[in-house]
């Protein structure tokens, strides 16, 4: 039997171990199943999900230049339409609407916008030059301390 690669073959489970299962697709002819290739969810203990002596659906994703054989179950089978489970702790992800942008409004106050501005800046200027000089007096404490 001449196996290529993007064949969906059917195998049976010869060996399992912690990373993947090895199939044998033909008399003298197996191949590896890596953990990740083995189905569309989590797959932490690969004897969850296959046994020895079961026959499954593989897809032939590579062969190597020594010939070994990587195979996937999970490209073998139709793609779900929603791979993750939904866990029973978290709520479903919403499907939201993108947002549209709100239309510009001018202040309502009869005050000109520069001045608005500057008094902003002014009360942001000033409570920086207060965070940075605690700050400073603070760093002068912790040295006068380790100096002596």
């Amino acid at each position: 039997m001449d196996i290529q690669k993007g064949q969906v073959l059917t195998g049976k489970v010869t060996g399992i171990t912690k990373f993947g299962a090895f199939v044998q697709l033909a008399p003298g002819k197996s191949g590896l199943v890596y953990i990740s290739e083995i189905a569309n969810t989590f797959v932490n203990n690969v004897g969850d999900f296959l046994t020895m002596g079961q026959e499954v659906q593989v897809k032939v994703i590579s062969i190597d230049e020594q010939g070994r054989i990587n195979l996937s179950i999970k490209q073998a089978q139709p793609r779900p339409e929603n791979p993750r489970p939904k866990s029973a702790g978290r709520p479903a992800p919403r499907q939201s609407q993108p947002r549209q942008p709100e239309p510009f409004q001018q202040p309502a106050s009869d005050a000109p916008v520069d001045s608005d501005f500057e008094d902003k800046l002014k009360r942001f200027m000033k409570d920086s030059e207060g965070k940075l000089s605690d700050a400073m007096r603070q760093t002068e404490r912790r040295n006068s301390k380790r100096r002596r």
